[in-house]
């Protein structure tokens, strides 16, 4: 890593049949760990032998830990739940996001991995960054920090608010970066014309933690500052990232990405919307296994133009969690992916709750191979919800490619 290179690595300009091949055992290694020392995953995995775990379908046998049930994990068995793999003494923080839900991390330099995607972003040695991330018991400010730090970049510890202490700080010491969410970024550069303050040194963004629509994006390089945003979670670290080609977010190197149907793990084709399920190939102190982060992506065909090879997804596309309640019943995608193990001549389903009058109702839709399906699914619908639906099949492939497994299209006046 230089100041002169365009890549943070070689691992990220590896042959894609290399990347796999080392990632394959990377990830035996991590189930080895996992198991041998965590003892949830150790219960999780009694009966699965790490080396036989070769393929996506060997993978996609393994139970999902969803990051939904994390919370109540922890509550059950404080602090982690079991899912830690190392004694306290080898912690380097716990952190606490909402939910509460707790999170570790360890010593290593750039736990979270983010500075590849600041390299990315333009950062490099010697860059200041202001980090207005914050700092309070959340992960995020030190996430930032760290990987600054591994790239070579000195940092002000902003934190949240204060916006005009930090004006007067961009105005005095001239930083060149900046990490943290883009509307507080929008709301410096403005903010700092009005009071008369420079903030013209801010040349580059890394942003994060909400949408990065458009139109905000716009508004920021307007303003002078070339925004490039990640996505990432508290418990994993980094997932993906965008380059200046911007097209898509490239996978990090250090986790093997899944996109799964919501409410089960079953993998769907490339291109087809689902949840984003991740596997952390480095992280020894809690090495999550098939984590479900309840985010929906989709894989996009090809490689970056920016010579990156590593695969890309489309980035976040809303979430997984699509449970609704219906005549007072809660209906999940977990139900809706049982009544679809029933029947296998369905390719693809899709329910839709509407309200009329104030009454709820709720079809199923669902592509099929053929066949007079509709009564059984209709009972099986009824069984799984304990609420009645009709059952209307579809043309193959018109159901849209957005992850919805239910749908909510109730207006409320």
């Amino acid at each position: 890593m230089t100041a002169a290179t365009e890549h943070f690595d070689a691992l990220e300009t590896r042959d894609p049949a290399q990347r796999r091949q080392q990632q394959w055992d990377a990830l035996r290694v991590q189930l080895a760990h996992a198991k041998a020392n965590s003892a949830y995953f150790g219960g999780l995995l009694k009966d699965v032998n790490p080396q036989d775990i070769k393929t996506g379908a060997d993978l996609a046998k393994l139970p999902v830990t969803r990051k939904s049930d994390l919370s109540a994990m922890q509550k059950a068995k404080p602090p982690f739940g079991g899912l830690e793999a190392m004694a306290r003494a080898k912690l380097k923080h716990i952190f606490q996001s909402p939910g509460p839900i707790y999170e570790p991390d360890g010593y290593e330099r750039d736990h979270w991995r983010f500075a590849r995607a600041m390299w990315a972003a333009g950062l490099r040695p010697g860059d200041l960054v202001l980090n207005c991330f914050s700092y309070h018991l959340t992960p995020a400010g030190m996430l930032v920090e760290s990987a600054a730090h591994a790239v070579g970049c000195p940092v002000i510890p902003g934190g949240v608010g204060n916006t005009e202490l930090q004006l007067q700080a961009i105005h005095d010491l001239k930083p060149d970066a900046y990490g943290g969410t883009p509307s507080f970024l929008r709301i410096l550069l403005q903010k700092g014309r009005e009071m008369g303050l420079d903030t013209s040194s801010l040349k580059k963004a890394l942003v994060g933690g909400e949408a990065l629509p458009p139109s905000l994006r716009k508004e920021i390089n307007d303003l002078g500052c070339f925004v490039l945003q990640n996505y990432g979670v508290a418990d994993i670290g980094l997932i993906a990232y965008e380059s200046p080609a911007m097209e898509g977010m490239i996978l990090d190197e250090g986790v093997w990405v899944e996109i799964v149907r919501p409410g089960t793990g079953d993998p769907v084709a490339e291109g087809e919307v689902g949840e984003v399920v991740v596997t952390s190939l480095t992280n020894k102190e809690y090495p999550l296994l098939r984590f479900a982060t309840g985010d929906l992506s989709a894989i996009m065909p090809g490689i970056s133009p920016c010579g990156r090879t590593n695969a890309r997804i489309k980035g976040w596309m809303g979430r997984a969690d699509q449970s609704t309640k219906v005549k007072g019943m809660f209906v999940t995608p977990v139900q809706i992916a049982q009544v679809l193990a029933r029947h296998a001549e369905i390719v693809k389903a899709r329910l839709e709750v509407t309200s009329s009058n104030n009454t709820d109702a709720m079809v199923l839709k669902i592509e099929t191979r053929g066949g007079d399906v509709i009564q059984a699914v209709t009972d099986t619908l009824q069984a799984v919800c304990k609420v009645r639906g009709a059952v209307e099949t579809v043309a193959l492939g018109s159901l849209p490619n957005d992850g919805k497994v239910i749908a909510d299209l109730r207006t409320y006046q």
